[in-house]
């Protein structure tokens, strides 16, 4: 008769044992990550709601002279102006984060466009500096736009009746 000897096992804690442990069961240097993400999201979410948009939505005359030189006028400003609020609103929204920082990518394009030809390149290097970390942003938060689409379709299913028996 043989008997069979087996190796001592290592095992790995389970998850519910690291979260036990960490408060967490991503690794310490994936929640490093998370919370510099998290922080340059809220930062950028200031900066564009605060710092760039509220001064085009309340007149500022810094802002209405730059519009004014532009040929934009009141109503280039105030759009600009809501999509720097709305975007940097949705950089605070979870389910909303990438869809917000995409957009602000593409209003940080056409502020690069614009600074180039028609300011002379004055200040054309803070988009550029911008749409760095809203690309990461947009990127690294990209799984949300599905958990998006599913809110979006389920939203639109109830107004049409579909699974109320109607």
């Amino acid at each position: 008769m043989t008997t069979a000897t087996t190796a001592p096992s290592t095992s790995v804690p389970s998850t519910s044992a690291r979260t036990a442990t960490t408060g967490s069961s991503a690794p310490a240097g994936r929640r490093s990550v998370r919370i510099t993400l998290r922080t340059i999201q809220v930062v950028l979410a200031l900066f564009f709601a605060l710092a760039s948009g509220a001064p085009k939505l309340i007149a500022h005359p810094t802002a209405v002279e730059a519009f004014e030189r532009l040929g934009w006028g009141d109503p280039g400003m105030y759009a600009i102006g809501a999509l720097e609020v709305l975007g940097g609103i949705a950089l605070l929204v979870p389910v909303l984060s990438s869809v917000g920082a995409t957009g602000l990518v593409g209003l940080m394009v056409g502020a690069f466009i614009v600074s180039v030809t028609a300011l002379g390149g004055e200040n054309a290097a803070t988009p550029l500096i911008l749409i760095l970390p809203l690309a990461w942003i947009a990127w690294a938060r990209r799984g949300q736009n599905a958990e998006l689409v599913r809110l979006l379709q389920r939203r639109g299913a109830g107004r049409r009746g579909v699974g109320r028996g109607e």
